[in-house]
């Protein structure tokens, strides 16, 4: 017997964008709960959002300022995800996972030092 390929486990259309919801919040939830670093970067986008309003900067400007600010906090539930994933592969030294680990550390960081290289431009100029 053929399998269906139309059959979806988390179902389509609006049900499935309702399940897929409820575990993205989840997700935030799990990492707002291990993470620290989620949540410093959570409460600095809760500070500066609002000043975003009053910067005296084009639309595009501030679109840059809000976009750079979000992006952090995207890269650090990737970069939680790929911890978790490992951590629960083994917590034993690994050189692979270390690195890889390393790496997603890497890219919360380059993120930031983009996000700050983006707010010192429209602020500064």
């Amino acid at each position: 017997m053929p399998i269906s390929t139309t059959s979806k486990p988390n179902g389509t259309g609006v049900k499935r964008i309702f399940r897929a919801s409820i575990n993205a919040v989840s997700g935030l939830k799990a990492c707002w709960i291990h993470e620290s670093a989620f949540r410093q970067e959570v409460m600095l986008c809760l500070v500066l959002y609002p000043f975003i309003l009053f910067v005296n900067a084009t639309s595009v400007e501030k679109a840059l300022l809000f976009s750079s600010l979000t992006l952090v906090v995207i890269v650090e539930l990737i970069n939680s995800a790929i911890e978790s994933t490992i951590d629960r592969i083994g917590l034993e030294h690994n050189e692979l996972s270390g690195r890889a680990k390393d790496m997603g550390a890497a890219a919360v960081m380059m993120t930031i030092l983009m996000m700050m290289g983006v707010w010192l431009c429209v602020l500064l100029y």
